[in-house]
């Protein structure tokens, strides 16, 4: 897919070397806008080849970790832009990422053999996550003279897990990146008590695709997907593990049932946790109010996103979910808990409605008023329009000509 440039973000030839733990999702979404207005983006991604026996092994537990990170779950070679070259580095290890100090060292060492052997030119380098990606892009900005930007894309629970296992490591990035960009305001603090810069760390947050998603009438994605026309859909995608709290919407549903017939709550998403929360619906005789959809495409998604009255998302933690602003850019209104960056971006009940983490009683209480309240979609598509990817990218850019500016 070509994509036109657009003079207003043009940062002309710059070349970029982009290293990240995927190329899918919010990454791969940002890396196509941005290649709208650069040169060559060159994308280092790390595959762990023992990851593979997962496909083999039929067991759920720690071989469904191992699913997340097999070649055909971290990259997407769908609609790749033509300026974007993807490199999937493969290197054996066996102590998981977040615990291994010696990965990083190992990654830096991999990249820069594979950047020389593939005589890999770039100006700027673009890391996505603290460790082993930072950590590796520090060293590499360092044996290249290139500076380097971090994105820091981890909640709270990953980023106190490497700060406990990892400090040096973790510090040392840090300290040592040109620039880092964190997705919420609220933990900057955190970053600047361990050794950050506070001169040289900005917000960004998250973004979406506006592309991902058309207008479908209301009545017809619910006559696609066999949904009632007058019932009250609740739509919810995460994945389905403990920190996405999903324990607690079920348990809330339960609650808003009391109040109301009419409400039917419809989960997306793939994870360890579907067998427990299975037996959690089946427990509270849910199972007529309460689907798991499992895996959804984006063809799907599109119609699900126009089907529902409201999105919820009761995470216990977060940075700053992509798809709070998936929902809130087709105009659906968002509840759910104040974790993260989120209480930044729903700064009105105009835009949605928060309550704190584990509250299932307050979550009902919000819902309830959720799906009684008319809200103004249009006004809610118009807010998120600043959060789109291109949006993002011109910030991004701003942030790469300074630190090039800065580094001559």
């Amino acid at each position: 897919m070509i994509y036109p440039r657009e003079s207003e973000i043009n940062i002309g030839d710059l070349n970029l070397l982009v290293i990240t733990p995927f190329y899918r999702w919010f990454i791969k979404e940002l890396i196509e806008a941005q290649s709208r207005y650069v040169g060559e983006i060159h994308i280092l991604v790390h595959h762990n080849p023992l990851a593979e026996i997962s496909n083999y092994v039929p067991f759920g537990g720690y071989f469904d970790h191992l699913r997340l990170y097999t070649k055909q779950r971290i990259v997407e070679l769908e609609n790749v832009p033509p300026n974007v070259h993807i490199h999937l580095i493969s290197t054996v290890y066996f102590i998981p990422d977040g615990r291994n100090s010696q990965l990083g060292e190992k990654l830096a060492k991999k990249f820069e053999e594979h950047i020389k052997e593939n005589n890999i030119n770039f100006d700027i380098i673009h890391a996505h996550f603290t460790y082993p990606q930072g950590y590796a892009a520090v060293k590499l900005g360092q044996k290249f003279n290139a500076p380097v930007i971090i994105t820091l894309h981890e909640n709270r629970p990953h980023l106190y897990s490497i700060l406990k296992n990892m400090k040096d490591k973790a510090v040392y990035t840090w300290k040592n990146a040109d620039a880092l960009i964190r997705v919420n305001k609220r933990d900057i603090p955190i970053f600047i008590q361990h050794g950050a810069n506070p001169g040289r760390i900005v917000h960004i947050p998250n973004g979406y695709n506006p592309r991902k998603f058309s207008y479908i009438p209301r009545e017809v994605a619910r006559e696609k997907l066999q949904i009632e026309k007058n019932a009250k859909i609740i739509f919810n995608l995460a994945r389905l593990y403990p920190e996405k709290g999903h324990k607690y919407l079920i348990n809330a549903m339960s609650l808003v049932l009391k109040e109301r017939q009419d409400v039917y709550c419809y989960i997306g998403g793939t994870g360890p946790l579907k067998k427990q929360l299975e037996k959690q619906i089946s427990k509270l005789n849910l199972r007529h109010h309460i689907r798991l959809l499992g895996y959804l495409p984006d063809n799907q998604l599109n119609y699900w996103m126009n089907a529902a009255d409201i999105f919820v998302l009761p995470s216990l933690s977060e940075g700053n979910p992509t798809v709070m602003f998936e929902a809130l850019g087709v105009g659906l209104p968002f509840v759910g808990t104040a974790v993260g960056g989120v209480p930044e971006i729903i700064v009105s009940e105009d835009y949605g409605l928060l309550c704190p983490p584990a509250d299932c009683e307050c979550l009902a209480e919000k819902i309830l008023i959720a799906l009684d309240k008319k809200w103004n979609r249009e006004k809610i598509r118009k807010y998120a329009q600043q959060f789109t990817w291109k949006e993002i990218t011109k910030k991004l850019s701003k942030i790469y000509k300074e630190v090039l500016h800065q580094s001559t």
